[in-house]
This record gives C-alpha cells, structure tokens and sequence, in this order.
C-alpha cells in the first residue's frame, strides 16, 4: 500500500532525493566509496557543501551582506547561540510568543540580555497570532518563530520595522518567498523541508557580528564557521548532501514562487474541507493566522476520532496525531507532500462525515 507521510519532522522528502541519496549511500559520483566515508575534506564533499550554498543563495536572493552556514545541535542550539553572538548583557531584545518553540527561545536568551516579550498567546493555548505590537526603536533585534508546527499558526505578514528580525523557520523553510532583506538571521532545522536531522541552516547579515563583549567559545561563534565554511570541525555530511539535493528539486520545481503556489493549493484544499465537514473543526482560532505547513483539527468526539484514525491508517496516512502536547490531528505538508496525499486526506474525511454525519 502507498503511505502517505504526513509526519511533522523528520518529514516527508520527495521520492526522486530518496533514490539520489540512496545511490549516494553505495557510491557517491563514481568514486567507488559512500558518501558515509568520504572525507569532509575531499573533492567530492566540498563541491556539494559549495552547491549547498549556492543553491541557498540562489533560492533565497541572497546578496553577499548574508553568510550561509550548515551547523549541527538542531534549531534549539540556535536558541542560545543567537543571543550569544549578537546580544549584550545591557541590551534588549524582543520575542513575540506564538508557541513552545518561541517560548524556549525567549528562555535561552535571557542569559545572555534583557528579554522582553512584546505579545504572547500562551494563555490561549497559542491559537493565534498576537496582533496589534510594536517593535520599540532600542530592540537589537526581534525574534519571531515563522511557523509553530505543533499548534498550527504561521506569519503570513512581517512587521514593519528596521529593528533586524532574527526568526526561527524550521518548519517552513523554502516553502514561500520571503523579503530577505528584513531578516537579520534566519535558522533553520533542516528536518522540514530542507532534508533529513542532523543540520540546521543558518542566515546571518554579516555586519551584525563582532558586536558582543563576551568571550564566544569558538564552536559558537558564527564566525569561526563563517571563516571556515562550515568545515572548522566534521560537519553533518550526509544530512548537508541530502539538503542540497532538495534544495536542486525546489529548483527544478520553479523555485519558491512554484513551491509557494503548490503549498497554497494544498492549504485550500484541506481547509475547504475542514471548514465544511460537521464532523471535525480546527483548533486555530484565527483563519488568516492557518498554517500551510501544519493544519491542526480536532474530531467532534472521541467515536469520530477512534473512527478517522483507523480510516486514515486505512487508507496509508501515517503521521496524522498531533502532537503529544495538544491531541487531535495535524496533517503536516511541506514541500514534498503531493497535492494527491492532501486528497487521499480529504476523501477520509468525506467519508467519515457520509457514514457518520
């Protein structure tokens, strides 16, 4: 039976990286060796970290302002580490708090300045995007988390302000076009749409760094991996390899603009549905704040719940629980998922409302 894979991370990757990656596995460019035990110093591996990022670059519009970098320690080492190299004890910065992955980030910076949480919906169960802040003029810089993959928010607008905003896309990275240029970082773990664990793609306008008084231990300091393009220890391999082979299929789809329509497609279709079907609802409270990446919904009752699960497991969705915290369902759809899955989905759910409704 064909599986549809709707796992929100380690995540669906499309079928043609897979097999790539694969003969990469036994033998990487007609070396006769794997790209497991090759060197991250060889020809071959330096050619596809330089293609990496390109390829980021290209996708993204980077100018030469921006550093690329391919690190290790998952998006949460970059909770602390941002702060760490570009906040000072006696400066401020500003989160906005729209889930558990923003709200641990807030945490992690405040021993390195001075936090403060511009707006939050915590105390709602995180069902929106707060509204209606300002980004005061002395923030050195303003966190946001793009996309909260476990509640099923997302930013579909930036503020408007010259504070630099420092943004935590894990789950959403490459899935749109964004204007780069407000961003001062951006990091990304790489787990969503970018490949498999084991990297995290980091952004950094160059002329933020250098600014900090404390001594950075030099595994944290984005500079040393700045000077030493990613290589001043063994970077993740394999997880980098396989990432520039799925940033090479975003290209060949149309780039961010292509990738953007199709993840919109997709978004209407679920959602049609779930704003039709009696049977389920979504825990979103807020349609313009609907995540494209991680539609969440919960069934009326537990009968409709026990009933769709088995269904859905019928029918080859795997993934389709939400998360452990919340309950109900999240049908996660980055990139790689094809519109046919996000149908076979939505068939489930037309089918438990026609039997059960």
């Amino acid at each position: 039976m064909k599986k549809h894979n709707f796992s929100a991370g380690p995540a669906i990757l499309p079928a043609s990286v897979l097999e790539e990656a694969a003969r990469g596995v036994l033998n990487i460019n007609d070396s006769g060796l794997s790209i497991l035990e090759i060197s991250h110093r060889s020809k071959d591996f330096i050619a596809i970290a330089a293609q990496a990022e390109q390829l980021v670059r290209e996708l993204l519009n980077l100018s030469d302002d921006y550093a690329v970098m391919f690190l290790s320690g998952g998006a949460s080492t970059q909770f602390f580490m941002a702060p760490m190299n570009l906040l000072n004890e006696d400066e401020t910065a500003c989160y906005v708090n729209t889930g558990s992955w923003a709200d641990k980030a807030a945490k992690e910076a405040k021993n390195f300045g001075k936090i403060e949480t511009l707006a939050s919906s915590k105390e709602q169960n995180y069902t929106f995007i707060p509204r209606g802040w300002e980004v005061p003029a002395y923030a050195k810089y303003l966190h946001l988390t793009s996309n909260n993959t476990i509640y099923g928010t997302q930013f579909h607008w930036w503020p408007d302000t010259e504070v630099p905003i420092v943004c935590d896309m894990s789950s959403d990275m490459f899935s749109r076009t964004i204007p780069v240029e407000k961003f001062g970082l951006i990091y990304a773990g790489a787990q969503k749409n970018m490949g498999p664990a084991g990297t995290t793609l980091v952004i950094v306008r160059k002329d933020l760094l250098g600014k900090v008084k404390r001594t950075l231990p030099s595994m944290l300091n984005y500079t040393t991996h700045i000077d030493n393009d990613s290589m001043y220890n063994t970077p993740p391999v394999y997880a980098i390899y396989v990432s520039m082979l799925t940033m090479k299929w975003i290209k060949e789809q149309g780039g961010l603009t292509a990738i953007e329509a199709h993840n919109q497609a997709k978004g209407d279709l679920f959602y049609h549905e779930l704003d039709a079907n009696p049977l389920f609802h979504g825990t979103v409270t807020v349609k313009e704040d609907r995540s494209l990446m991680n539609p969440t919904f919960l069934a009326i009752n537990e009968e409709v719940d026990k009933a769709f699960d088995a269904a859905a497991k019928a029918a080859g969705i795997d993934g389709i629980r939400g998360h452990r915290s919340v309950g109900g369902f999240r049908a996660s759809m980055y990139n790689a998922m094809p519109l046919e899955g996000v149908q076979v989905l939505v068939d489930v759910m037309k089918d438990i409302a026609q039997k059960m409704g």
